[in-house]
């Protein structure tokens, strides 16, 4: 498949800034929302929310977290099989638009039917990013030949696309939702889908020509079926046992880390002092915090491990760190309810979340390699799909662990008590976890047969690395071949 001739902007085929911008609003309208979900369901009535407990918002937002992670894999096979990546961009663009309306509703326009249309809204974009999350990543690397050298750079910009959404939402969606009114809000999230939409039906035909038009399962080669037939050898069934192993252990990480859009969320709203000046910052800002962090310390991470050169850590002592720094994160958080007392009308600096944020922003950065890059890696070719399901799988497990973990909080006086108790176990697994993954990653790196150890010399190459654990974390890494 050949890249239209239109012409490169900073070296590359503009056809990859149509996809960083479609990427960055489709992610502007879902992090958005995402930041107002748990604090619109616990506001009181009377305050435009639904009044719900901490406990059954968060159950909730858990289940459907759960699924925003599981549907992309249906949404990827209809791509593959059926309708084409760009078909499903559109259609999930579409449907995702529909969710976010549907949220933005007024309650004033359908009084008694509240929740079953607030559900049908949470439905539509549930859907609409089965479609649409994993198929826009897959087309970025059709744009290059094989063995393009602007390959790796080009997904250093598109996940900076995603970034860029992620950190530009909750300020202003998140805003509009809590300062405003909670509907103005979800359509300021559509809104954003909106505009990713436009540019897709818009520009799409220019600038990506027929790539990802026709289903990519009608591309597979004889050789690949040849692959697949075959039986496993003792190195695949290896390199599969660290797949799984890492899926297992990353649901740990990811059920802490996901405590952002949950629990965090409703300390920063109850229990933090967020005037600063005067001016109250919304809780939502807090969750650009990740996303300016990724920004921010990316490229410092990949010139740490480009300077340590042979030194660098493997990828499993890199996971291993990844969970020290989600403890430390913890710790901080624990400190806080010390400084609280038990008090729940006690708030306490903001400063705790920012270095909770910046500790779990590092332990992100650490897991780079790990997650879709090593499935894609070490994945025997008759099972990528499966293991690439599994790791689907636990992700999406790690985000209802994450909302099961925080229901614990409970209401009322005994919060502070108890988020004071999450917080250490947290960070007290994520420690002991921490120590079973070092102890054990020369064996995992073994069984690796290979595949770890090619420790690259070139800056933009690592800077892709890092920046990538966003698709890492958001399971849309470009895994196609």
């Amino acid at each position: 498949m050949t890249t239209p001739n239109t012409g490169t902007l900073f070296g590359h085929p503009k056809g990859l800034f149509l996809l960083f911008g479609t990427e960055m609003w489709e992610r502007f309208g879902y992090y958005g929302m995402r930041a107002l979900l748990v604090l619109y369901l616990v506001a009181s009535v009377q305050d435009g929310g639904f009044g719900w407990t901490t406990g059954d918002a968060l159950g909730l937002y858990g289940s459907f977290t759960m699924a925003v992670y599981l549907t992309p894999m249906i949404g990827g096979w209809l791509a593959d099989n059926y309708i084409g990546q760009r078909k499903a961009i559109i259609y999930g663009g579409i449907i995702f638009s529909l969710g976010y309306f549907t949220l933005g509703i007024p309650k004033s326009m359908i009084v008694g039917m509240e929740e079953t249309v607030f559900y049908i809204g949470l439905g539509l974009i549930v859907i609409g990013n089965g479609l649409f999350k994993a198929n826009v990543s897959s087309l970025v690397g059709e744009l290059y030949e094989d063995g393009d050298h602007r390959r790796d750079g080009a997904f250093t910009i598109f996940y900076m696309g995603i970034n860029l959404g992620a950190f530009m939402s909750p300020l202003i969606v998140g805003y509009l939702g809590e300062e405003v009114n909670w509907h103005y809000g979800f359509i300021a999230a559509g809104c954003g889908m909106i505009i990713g939409l436009i540019l897709q039906l818009t520009l799409a035909n220019k600038y990506l020509g027929e790539i990802g038009v026709v289903p990519s399962a009608k591309k597979i080669t004889a050789a690949k079926e040849d692959l697949k037939a075959r039986a496993l050898t003792k190195e695949e069934k290896d390199r599969t046992k660290v797949i799984l192993i890492m899926s297992v252990f990353s649901v740990i990480f990811w059920a802490g880390f996901e405590q952002a859009g949950g629990l965090f969320n409703i300390y920063a709203s109850q229990f933090t002092d967020r005037n600063i000046m005067g001016f109250e910052v919304p809780a939502t800002w807090f969750q650009s915090l990740n996303a300016m962090f990724i920004i921010m310390l990316a490229p410092v991470i990949a010139s740490v491990w480009i300077k340590m050169g042979s030194k660098e850590p493997t990828s499993p002592v890199k996971f291993a760190l990844a969970m020290v720094f989600l403890a430390l994160g913890f710790f901080v958080m624990v400190w806080a309810t010390m400084v609280q007392g038990g008090d729940v009308t006690v708030k306490v600096s903001m400063l705790f979340l920012v270095f909770a944020y910046l500790f779990h922003t590092l332990g992100e950065l650490c897991l780079s390699p790990i997650g879709l890059s090593l499935v894609s890696k070490l994945a025997p070719v008759k099972f990528t799909s499966l293991l690439m399901g599994a790791w689907f799988f636990f992700t999406a497990l790690s985000n209802k662990l994450a909302a099961f973990i925080g229901q614990f909080v409970g209401e009322g006086e005994e919060q502070v008590a108890n988020a004071g108790t999450i917080f250490m176990s947290v960070g007290s697994a994520a420690l002991v976890t921490a120590l079973i993954i070092f102890l054990s990653a020369n064996k995992l790196v073994e069984w690796m047969h290979g595949a770890e150890g090619d420790h690259t010399t070139n800056l933009e190459e690592k800077l892709e690395e890092e920046i990538s654990v966003t698709g890492t974390h958001e399971g849309v890494a470009e895994t196609r071949s």
